[in-house]
């Protein structure tokens, strides 16, 4: 197989052979001073790096250049996303699954895990829960049952949750990380008006993956690999990708998933919205020491900061997964959206589970409410939004990326952020909370570079104070 990133077959356009050259060359120029100053030179242009110059920056062990890349990362972040941070909350619909995935507790040969799947009643029911808590923005995860969770089933939900309009809330948002599936089925999400599509790659290595996924649909590397191709031709510009780090080597990963964004590029324009990174966490019969190629807290914020350098214009995730330190510190490094008040079991908002049931796919780390991360994020100096503005103004795949690399999108994306925090203050804050927010969008204001573009949103966050809703850029 040769390596083609334009190439719309998994095993070219991730190619063994092309990643295991590029580790040889990050090993052998991980000291080369000449030409990783060339590369931190075209990071901070923001240019993006490619996979094989973001792998000697991961191999480079010099102490000043790795402060350099933090450096870049902080300063890349600020200028594309400033310091907004968009709260998403996970929506677990049903943990029924047929494949055999040795690192996921929703493995079909799991007897002791808490089989769950929601009714439309329920997922009324935990929706009104997560608005009342102040979430717009949802993401809806399943495990793979063609019998149990059928795509319909999650068409179905999509318009239940869409549907629900409580008090002040509502869920204008609905991203969706289900299984690889046809461009068909992709057709019909894009038609439930769903946000982005998210899937994670696990990892990059065909053997090894082969391995991590011995029986079931997911055992298919290809068509696992090649699901967001299929996904862009069913109409769906915005998609995100990931792996778990921790399953296997984490620098091949780390090219991997760099390739596979050149990938996304260089066939269909634009690459993907969001990046996500999660470490592997226990689970109900799942312990990640079984696994050896687990990183550390230093390589992870290292990680999140290349991915910064290497795709500047696109979001990346990380969630309660997570511990608050950890979350911290790669805030600053790269991240633009993380989790909050988040559940990982079927259901759990409403109510919490009984300790009897276990139906998690994993253990949170960071088990604080909503209302404590918008307070811990304001204090931090960042801006909680909540916005979909983007969504639903048609601003996805290449027209958010024109608008991002233009420098345009501060005059939409800091007063949405702005007028959703106040909305948030209004409805469910409490009253600490409320006291340092009015504060941040006070001086946040003042910072809008367009007049005009100032004034309606001082006008429309007045607006929201006397209870109107649902302002946007």
């Amino acid at each position: 197989m040769k390596y083609d990133p334009k190439s719309l077959q998994a095993e070219e356009f991730i190619n063994d052979g092309e990643i295991q050259e590029t580790l040889a060359y990050a090993e052998q120029n991980k000291a080369n001073r000449p030409l990783i100053e060339g590369i931190l030179e075209k990071a901070a242009q923001c240019k993006g790096l490619t996979h094989r110059e973001a792998a000697v920056l991961l191999d480079c062990e010099l102490e000043d250049v790795n402060r350099r890349v933090e450096e870049l990362a902080i300063q890349i972040k600020e200028r594309f996303y400033g310091r907004r941070i968009v709260l998403v909350a996970p929506l677990y619909l049903s943990n029924y699954c047929v494949n055999g995935c040795v690192y996921c507790p929703y493995h079909h040969q799991n007897k002791t895990i808490t089989r769950k799947k929601l009714t439309q009643e329920e997922i009324r029911r935990e929706v009104i829960a997560l608005q009342d808590m102040g979430h717009k923005r949802l993401a809806l995860e399943t495990g793979e049952d063609p019998q149990n969770c059928p795509i319909e089933y999650v068409l179905e939900s999509i318009r239940t949750i869409y549907s629900i309009k409580h008090k002040n809330g509502a869920i204008r948002r609905v991203n969706v990380n289900i299984a690889a599936t046809t461009v068909e089925n992709y057709r019909k999400l894009k038609e439930a008006e769903i946000g982005t599509y998210i899937l994670f790659q696990e990892t990059y290595h065909k053997e090894n993956y082969e391995k991590l996924h011995p029986t079931g649909p997911k055992h298919n590397y290809a068509y696992h690999t090649e699901a967001m191709d299929r996904a862009m031709e069913g109409g769906i510009d915005d998609v995100g990708i990931g792996v778990l780090f921790g399953l296997d080597l984490y620098r091949y990963d780390f090219v991997g998933l760099l390739m596979h964004a050149e990938h996304l590029e260089a066939v269909h324009g634009v690459g993907p919205h969001t990046i996500s990174v999660p470490r592997i966490r226990p689970a109900d019969d799942i312990n990640p020491e079984d696994f050896a190629n687990s990183i550390s807290d230093d390589m992870f914020a290292k990680i999140v900061a290349l991915i910064r350098l290497a795709v500047p214009y696109t979001g990346m995730i990380i969630s309660a997964r997570e511990s608050k330190k950890s979350r911290e510190r790669v805030l600053q490094l790269g991240v633009s959206q993380i989790g909050g008040g988040s559940r990982t079991s079927v259901g759990g908002y409403e109510e919490p589970e009984p300790e009897d049931e276990n139906s998690c796919q994993f253990d949170v780390s960071d088990n604080r409410t909503l209302d404590q991360v918008v307070d811990w994020l304001l204090r931090l100096g960042y801006i909680p939004s909540f916005c979909t503005a983007c969504y639903r103004e048609g601003r996805t795949g290449d027209r958010f990326m024109s608008l991002l690399k233009s420098g345009q999108i501060v005059n939409c994306c800091q007063p949405n952020a702005l007028m959703t925090l106040k909305e948030y203050l209004e409805d469910y804050a409490s009253p600490a909370t409320r006291e340092i927010g009015e504060q941040v969008i006070r001086e946040e204001l003042k910072k809008i570079p367009n007049e005009k573009v100032r004034r309606i949103a001082e006008e429309h966050i007045s607006d929201i104070h006397g209870g109107r809703r649902d302002f946007r850029f």
